[in-house]
């Protein structure tokens, strides 16, 4: 066989080429089953008469074509191969989002406690160490980490989402086929975490640190503790009512008694006595001192006198003696209880202790609003770097503690109920992230 130069072309190396180009066509044949491409979407699906044909080789002796190994289609992908790189992404966001996380708690704990320690520097000097260390500080900082959890999610959002967009990660995350809406799904792992965790916190495990937190501020700082009372006055149970003219709690011992029982409107009993006693060594034991009782039956009186009697009454001086930090020492079951049994007795200053209970659940919604709220703010990258947006970021979280603050006021002044009062912050803000969401996922 001669060329078109009219030289001469070796036989037995055509027959090589010919015997390697139906190699090649056999191993093309087997990776174009492998190879799939990835769907489109019906806007952007070209026309099958636009669709660019595959390029091919035709040999001099044959007219059987290759497809061209280089002429591969940039939008393929391999089975499987996909979905881990998903996984991957994931859990490389989760990882950022919970260790920047962890990180901002601990730095802003530091520098709480150096501020704490220079505002009660008198009351440690005067404390045994040991009490200050593990009654108190080990109180506290868990139970400031918890309330500032809302500030610490949103600020390790904004840092390290404006991070990932300050390096172009989240344009070649979004260049890479993930849609904004797929972005969020890591974020919003992250905010259940931290939201599963605060919850747990909050309701079962800080309250009964505080107690020692709180006995050791009323004993060494300043004392908030109530130990007397006048003119108490509380339904026990239906149809009982108990009346201190004065109470000391440090010595248990109530004066000028009375203990009225009722049937409908019409009193049946009345106990009365100069002293009573509460014995805390035992559940609702009391002791009444000098004592008359007075049975009614119609017109008919009887009367019954002695200078000591026994009896059962399921009140406790903590029921009426409420302090500004009771609410605190509570765990949420126990909150519940308490609220039904104060409002069952009609105690009316019990507006903080239903504060608490819906303040514990607005902060944990708040997670997931801060975190919708943060990385819709920084998600783009912008010219001023991420100082702009942590800027933001703290005026928006402090803002949002600031107007839970406000807001709990009508609820202590009775312009709202309780939990009104405390998701009107999470609502705004609710509000404010699906706009952001919205006006970020359009870019």
């Amino acid at each position: 066989m001669e060329t078109q130069n009219g030289g001469k072309c070796d036989t037995k190396a055509l027959r090589s080429l010919r015997g390697c180009l139906k190699y090649t066509s056999t191993q093309m044949k087997f990776f174009k089953k492998r190879i799939e491409p990835l769907p489109h979407d019906k806007t952007d699906r070209p026309d099958e008469s636009e669709q660019i044909s595959t390029p091919v080789i035709i040999t001099e002796e044959t007219s059987e074509t290759v497809p061209n190994p280089t002429s591969v289609s940039p939008r393929l992908r391999w089975p499987g191969k996909f979905s881990l790189k998903i996984k991957i992404l994931d859990l490389y966001i989760l990882k950022k989002f919970l260790g920047t996380y962890f990180m901002a708690t601990i730095l802003f704990l530091a520098v709480i406690a150096m501020f704490d320690v220079t505002e009660k520097l008198d009351a440690f000097l005067t404390a045994p160490l040991k009490e200050t260390l593990f009654d108190y500080f080990l109180s506290f900082l868990p139970f400031f980490a918890n309330q500032l959890s809302p500030l610490f999610v949103f600020i390790s959002v904004i840092f390290f989402t404006s991070k990932l967009a300050g390096n172009s990660e989240i344009i070649a995350i979004l260049s890479s086929g993930v849609s904004f809406h797929r972005l969020l799904r890591p974020y919003m792992v992250g905010a259940a975490i931290i939201a599963a965790l605060t919850f747990v916190l909050s309701n079962y495990l800080i309250p009964p640190t505080n107690v020692r937190r709180i006995d050791y501020t009323n004993k060494y700082v300043r004392n908030k503790r109530v130990d007397s009372g006048t003119n108490i006055q509380l339904q026990v149970k239906p149809g009982v009512v108990a009346y201190f003219g004065r109470f000391d709690n440090t010595n248990k011992t109530g004066y000028r008694f009375s203990l009225d029982k009722f049937e409908g409107k019409k009193l049946m009993s009345r106990l009365t006595g100069n002293t009573v006693i509460y014995d805390s060594t035992k559940t609702y034991q009391w002791t009444v001192k000098d004592y008359m009782i007075r049975d009614f039956n119609g017109m008919r009186e009887k009367i019954t006198r002695g200078s000591s009697i026994d009896t059962v009454l399921p009140i406790e001086p903590k029921d009426f003696l409420i302090s500004a930090n009771d609410q605190e020492t509570l765990t949420t079951p126990q909150l519940n209880d308490y609220i039904e049994k104060q409002r069952m007795r009609g105690v009316a200053n019990i507006k903080a202790f239903e504060i608490e209970r819906e303040r514990r659940y607005a902060t944990t919604a708040a997670a997931f609003i801060l975190t919708l709220i943060g990385m819709s703010l920084s998600s783009r990258k912008v010219k001023g770097g991420m100082g702009l947006n942590i800027g933001i970021g703290l005026a928006l979280s402090f803002s949002y503690i600031l107007f839970s603050t406000v807001t709990s006021s009508f609820a202590v002044s009775g312009l709202t109920t309780p939990f009104i009062a405390m998701e009107i912050p999470n609502v705004v803000y609710l509000g404010i992230g699906l706009y952001l969401y919205r006006r970020a996922s359009r870019y």
